[in-house]
């Protein structure tokens, strides 16, 4: 039984959620998605509220319901409130710069990164350091930072590299000399 999938999902204000066939849509104040819905999945939408349910008990749709809920879910929070991930650079030397679809990226190699910035989402980075991603697609807006991060991700010797805000990094000691 999917716990996940039997919670009802509350509208906010100003978001709508249309079901055209099997397409899914939800419109906000910041945007539009759309998601298409498996087979054996169904939707409901009454008084502000949205249920998502279930055909049959095939282990395959079982598995799918709590996934479909908590992507619709996300949706909704998307177009309601977006989604935003820090990323944060540690280094002497190491910067970031938006340069017009690009995220240019000084991370000590010979070669600046350029890395394309996807239409939906907005970087910002401020102290040369501090990156912002912000979006309505949670999915987009996690593989844009984690790409970002995997091009230096943080060490653990000195902390050099680029991580999330708040993320704790365990250090090592380094190599001790013995007499």
């Amino acid at each position: 039984m999917s716990r996940v999938g039997l919670k009802p999902i509350s509208l906010p204000e100003k978001v709508a959620v249309k079901l055209d066939g099997r397409t899914v849509t939800v419109e906000g104040p910041k945007g539009k998605l759309d998601f298409s819905l498996p087979e054996g999945i169904s939707l409901t939408n009454e008084d502000n509220t949205v249920v998502v349910s279930r055909a049959s008990e095939q282990r395959e749709i079982r598995a799918l319901h709590g996934t479909a809920r908590s992507l619709i879910n996300n949706m909704i929070l998307g177009v309601s409130q977006g989604f935003v991930k820090d990323l944060e650079i540690h280094g002497v030397g190491l910067r970031a710069a938006v340069k017009g679809q690009d995220l240019d990226l000084s991370l000590g190699r010979s070669h600046p990164l350029l890395h394309p910035i996807p239409s939906g989402l907005t970087v910002t980075v401020n102290e040369n350091t501090k990156i912002k991603v912000e979006g309505i697609d949670k999915q987009l807006v996690g593989q844009f930072a984690a790409e970002v991060r995997g091009y230096y991700p943080p060490e653990p010797y000195k902390g050099k590299g680029v991580r999330y805000a708040g993320e704790h990094i365990r250090r090592k000691e380094g190599k001790s000399v013995g007499k």
